[in-house]
C-alpha cells in the first residue's frame, strides 16, 4: 500500500483521545506506510454541562463538530463510543466499522460503599443517563437520583468532593483510562440492561470515501458488529434517543444471536421488557421484532408520553 496520511477526527476529552489512540495504533500497527494524525475538536455535548443531554439535543451533540471534519477534508474518519452514535445516521454519513467490544457493564462507584444495597435511604446517586435512572430507581426507589455531567474525571471528582454518595459509569471507559480500580462493584446486566452499543467503538465515514471500506475492515469485529446491528435496530424502531429510558443488549453464540431489550418510564414505576433470538444474519429482523413486542406491550405509550415517535 502507498504511503499517504491519514486524519481522525475525536473529541479532545481523555476518553476519547484513548479510543482515538487505540484506532491509530491499530492502523499504524496494520499499515506501517501510513502516518495517522489526530484532529482534536471540542463538540457542543463536552460544553454544555449544565443540562441533561435529553434537554439540549442528545447525543448527536458530541459528533456533529467531527462529522463536519469529515464533511470540509480537514478528517478521514471519526472515532467514537457507539453508545454515543445516533442510530438514524444518514448520507453522507457512514457507520463503517465496529470494533470489539470492551466490558458493557455499567459500574457502581462510590468511596463509602461496596455495594447499591449498602445506600442508605436519601443517599444521592448520581447518573447522566435515564436508562441507568429508571433502572436504579424501579430496584432502590428510596435512593435520591441526581443528574451527572461532565467527562470522566469531572465526575469522579464530584463524587470525591461528596457531592455524591456513589455514581455510576460505564465499566469500559473506566478500564480504558487505568481506572478499574474505582469501579467497587460490576451491575449485572439483569440489573441494568446496557444501553445499544455500550463497550463498542464505532468509525464513522463519509459514504463516498470507499477507498476507506477495504483499509478499516482488518478493525471489525464480526461479533460485535452483529450484535450492534440487533441492538441499534431495537432503538431505531423506537424512535431512541436519550429522551427515552431504552436498553438494549445483544450476545451471539454460535451463528445465532440473542437480545433483551426495555423501555420504561423515567421514574422506574413501569418497565416493559422483550427477548428475542435468531439466526446471526437477521440481527436487526430479530431487534426490530424485539422492539415491536415492546410497542404491543405497552411500550408505545411511553414513546407517545416523553414525544417520541416509533
Amino acid at each position: 500500500m502507498a504511503a499517504r496520511k491519514l486524519v481522525i477526527a475525536t473529541r479532545a476529552s481523555r476518553l476519547a483521545l484513548w479510543q482515538a489512540e487505540h484506532v491509530q495504533a491499530r492502523l499504524v500497527a496494520l499499515y506501517p506506510g501510513i502516518e495517522v494524525e489526530l484532529l482534536k475538536l471540542s463538540t457542543r455535548g463536552d460544553e454544555i454541562l449544565d443540562r441533561s443531554l435529553a434537554k439540549v439535543g442528545g447525543k448527536g451533540l458530541f459528533i456533529k463538530e467531527l462529522e463536519n471534519a469529515l464533511l470540509d477534508g480537514r478528517a478521514d474518519l471519526a472515532v467514537h463510543s457507539l453508545k454515543d452514535v445516533p442510530v438514524d445516521i444518514a448520507a453522507p454519513f457512514e457507520l463503517s466499522t465496529v470494533l470489539a467490544r470492551a466490558d458493557c457493564r455499567d459500574a457502581f462507584v462510590s468511596n463509602a460503599y461496596a455495594t447499591l444495597s449498602e445506600l442508605p435511604a436519601g443517599a444521592v446517586v448520581g447518573t447522566s443517563s435515564l436508562r441507568r435512572e429508571a433502572q436504579l430507581r424501579a430496584r432502590y426507589p428510596l435512593l435520591k437520583i441526581e443528574p451527572l455531567r461532565g467527562n470522566l474525571d469531572t465526575r469522579l471528582g464530584k463524587l470525591d468532593s461528596g457531592q455524591y454518595a456513589a455514581i455510576i459509569l460505564a465499566a469500559a471507559g473506566l478500564e480504558r483510562l487505568e481506572l478499574g480500580h474505582r469501579i467497587r462493584m460490576r451491575m449485572s446486566v439483569a440489573d441494568s440492561l446496557p444501553a445499544a452499543g455500550q463497550g463498542a467503538l464505532g468509525i464513522e465515514i463519509l459514504r463516498t470515501r470507499a477507498d476507506l471500506l477495504e483499509l478499516l475492515a482488518p478493525l471489525a469485529c464480526p461479533r460485535t458488529t452483529v450484535c450492534a446491528l440487533a441492538e441499534r435496530a431495537v432503538s431505531r424502531a423506537l424512535g431512541g434517543s436519550c429522551q427515552v429510558p431504552l436498553a438494549a443488549y445483544a450476545e451471539v453464540s454460535g451463528v445465532t444471536v440473542s437480545i433483551r431489550a426495555l423501555v420504561a418510564t423515567p421514574d422506574g414505576t413501569t418497565i416493559y421488557r422483550a427477548q428475542g433470538t435468531g439466526p446471526s444474519e437477521q440481527a436487526e429482523v430479530i431487534g426490530q421484532r424485539v422492539a415491536q413486542e415492546l410497542i404491543d406491550l405497552g411500550a408505545g405509550a411511553i414513546l407517545e408520553s416523553l414525544a417520541v415517535s416509533p
